[in-house]
């Protein structure tokens, strides 16, 4: 059991580490926004609240040193702070928005990109089994504790001695799965490691859909081409992502849409016709109710928005 004078120096060392992960992340980050300080590491900086930013994330670990912030995953909402992590096992579309910040504590986190290949080392080397649940949910928060903040202070450290990073970081990345393996998000993260996170039956279904959003989905075939019933699928995928099937598709086609008129070449209707929609004005309200203004006059603000400050991630 642990003393009194043990939990008081833990709690301590927690501090003081947040401390300096948060001086580091504003010394690498002066201005708002975000950056990838290295491949696969991501800082960002916010002296303020935002609204919903949507986007797609990827297999992530995320750690903040300073302020709090919303993910929201279909209809469900995971909110963490210094306290916590997020941990997300699969590509999903979501949306995300800075609660706590301000100029005096600005908002300071870390995001760390998971390689499936690199997590299925790690799990061979622990001993461990890829995860086969199919109802383990895709996003997930956790509490953090000292050693697995120790390790993320230790690769933004590295940022500093270059010639170390290239060494030394990957090394810390896998302590960081190693210990992420073995807390209560385990089971999450060893849904990554799985045939390189995509023969697990749920994260075929995710890449299936992404890679063929502009097409019309028929479930019963893609049940049928995943060995599961149309029951099944509707289950499994709704208990990991929160959506189901069609819903997943609408919002990644939305939000391919959006990507494409951020990149001005294409009109709404040609953007609308890309990602799947024949009808222009059906597009056009879908749009507008999930970003909460019609193609354009959205692009506009967002181009605008941009010109002042980097958007942060979703996550």
């Amino acid at each position: 059991m642990e003393t009194k004078p043990q939990h008081q120096h833990g709690v301590e060392r927690m501090r003081m580490s947040r401390v300096e992960l948060a001086e580091r992340i504003a010394r690498h980050v002066a201005k708002d926004g975000s950056v990838e300080a290295a491949p696969g590491l991501f800082l960002h900086r916010f002296s303020s609240p935002t609204g919903p930013r949507y986007g797609v994330t990827e297999p992530s670990f995320c750690v903040i040193a300073q302020g709090s912030k919303e993910v929201v995953l279909g209809k469900e909402r995971y909110r963490y702070d210094a306290s916590h992590y997020l941990l997300v096992s699969a590509e999903l579309p979501v949306a995300g928005h800075i609660v706590d910040a301000s100029k005096e504590q600005p908002y300071l986190a870390v995001r760390l990109a998971l390689d499936p290949a690199v997590v299925t080392e790690v799990l061979i080397e622990a001993g461990l089994h890829a995860s086969g649940n199919d109802a383990i949910k895709a996003m997930a928060v956790s509490r953090l504790d000292g050693n697995l903040l120790d390790a993320v202070v230790r690769v933004v450290r590295l940022l500093d001695s270059p010639g170390d990073y290239g060494v030394l970081a990957p090394l810390v990345a896998r302590e960081i799965i190693y210990r992420l393996c073995f807390g209560e998000q385990g089971g999450r993260l060893r849904q990554i490691a799985v045939n390189g996170g995509r023969a697990h039956r749920i994260a075929k279904a995710i890449e299936l859909l992404r890679t063929n959003h502009n097409k019309p989905l028929r479930i019963a075939g893609l049940a049928r081409q995943l060995g599961m019933s149309v029951s099944g699928l509707h289950h499994h995928f709704k208990a990991a992502t929160g959506m189901s099937p069609l819903q997943f598709q609408k919002q990644f086609r939305l939000q391919e849409a959006r990507r494409l008129l951020l990149a001005g070449d294409v009109d709404a209707a040609t953007a609308g016709y890309r990602v799947g929609y024949d009808d222009a004005s059906h597009f056009s309200r879908e749009y507008r109710r999930l970003f909460g203004e019609p193609p354009l006059r959205d692009a506009e603000r967002l181009r605008g928005s941009a010109a002042s400050q980097r958007a942060p991630a979703a996550v």
